[in-house]
């Protein structure tokens, strides 16, 4: 089966009738989901119809002397070959059968069962080679002649062992309103897929965090893919994340991108308000003075699972919240805490994944004017 058509393969198709036509059933689907917080119009954000995806994971399948990319079926039963993929960024796409043909007729295919790619705008590819067997010596030998042939880095994974052959992130370049930021991007870690409408994303966040009074806040920062292009609207911003090697990775784009005003924090949501509301004292936070920031906005971009009631509550004492969300199903779950004090002012759908279901929410909420005395003292 060939994917050039956007078959059966699930991930690229959910919808018939093409782009558009899938695209509007989003936005109805969600207009009518979030009808009891917003009347307003929604912003939406179209994806290359092409091309899109920066980030793709595909099984090799095995026939007899022959190697195939593969997917599971939408039936998740049974697997498609792929041919093509279109879906792919364009390096990815030229890359796929040049690679294909490579690792065959330099016979390091056995026990190979799985390929992940990841792409830069300017063409900078790591290539993830996945084996159920222990790599040697003649391994590293011949995947660094074929990497060198083909222009790329490969990184070669099996249990408890990676081999890796020049890097193993690529540099990419982010255009935000005709600035350049720059980021590491490293293999097997999360990354938006589709960096057309992540710098949409990015564009629209900052749009509606200007002219704004005081510094922020930012929870579950990742690797600052959003914290870094902030900083030049805010003194300062404290941002937090759960991930050691997000953490890590963001204190390094933080540094790429000459970047001096972002204080970087590897904790919880919870125990970060244990912090911030003196119940508990860590070593995490002792080189930063909490009583120097003066925040009245805090962005959270949370994972599919969205905040829990708590952080809810706590995201709620802040006079501005911006919130993105990659499911709109919990999204509607925590508006239903945060709308008690605040009113959604903006609502956009990005199509961040396009020929499937999901949709990624931007929400911009502002507290009620009945709630802007009250409560004021929990503020930083």
């Amino acid at each position: 089966m060939n994917c050039k058509y956007f078959g059966e393969c699930g991930a690229c198709r959910v919808y018939e009738g093409g782009y558009e036509h899938q695209l509007a059933l989003k936005v109805e689907v969600n207009k009518e989901r979030f009808k009891l917080f917003y009347s307003g119009s929604i912003s939406i954000f179209k994806s290359p119809q092409k091309n899109y995806r920066s980030r793709s994971e595909f099984k090799i399948w095995h026939i007899e002397d022959k190697i195939h990319y593969a997917m599971n079926h939408i039936d998740k039963k049974s697997i498609v070959l792929i041919d093509e993929c279109p879906q792919v960024t364009q390096p990815i796409f030229d890359l796929m059968p040049k690679l294909l043909k490579a690792i065959k007729e330099n016979n390091i295919d056995f026990k190979l069962f799985g390929a992940d790619f990841l792409s830069s705008n300017n063409g900078e590819t790591v290539v993830s080679l996945l084996y159920h067997r222990k790599l040697d010596l003649a391994w590293k030998e011949t995947a660094s002649k074929i990497a060198s042939e083909l222009g790329i880095y490969i990184i070669g994974r099996s249990r408890k062992q990676k081999v890796t052959i020049g890097e193993d992130y690529v540099t990419e370049i982010l255009n935000i309103n005709g600035e350049e930021f720059r980021f590491k991007y490293i293999e097997n870690s999360f990354t938006q897929p589709n960096s057309k409408v992540n710098e949409e994303m990015i564009d629209w966040a900052l749009k509606n965090l200007s002219n704004i009074d005081g510094d922020l806040l930012e929870l579950y920062c990742g690797a600052g893919n959003f914290t870094i292009p902030f900083a030049k609207n805010f003194r300062k911003v404290l941002a937090t994340e759960i991930s050691k090697s997000s953490i890590n990775a963001a204190k390094a784009n933080m540094d790429l991108n000459s970047v001096k005003n972002i204080e970087f924090v590897r904790m919880g949501v919870e125990e970060f308000t244990q912090a911030l509301d003196g119940v508990r004292e860590f070593n995490r936070m002792k080189d930063i003075d909490i009583n120097s920031y003066n925040i009245n906005t805090i962005f959270v971009d949370p994972p599919r699972s969205g905040m829990d009631n708590a952080t809810c509550e706590f995201v709620s004492r802040y006079e501005t919240i911006l919130y993105i969300s990659c499911n709109p199903e919990t999204l509607v779950r925590d508006l239903e805490i945060l709308c008690k004090t605040h009113r959604v002012d903006d609502l956009a759908l990005f199509d961040q994944f396009p020929y499937t279901h999901h949709a990624e929410m931007g929400v911009k909420l502002t507290r009620k004017k009945e709630y802007q005395e009250k409560n004021i003292k929990d503020e930083i």
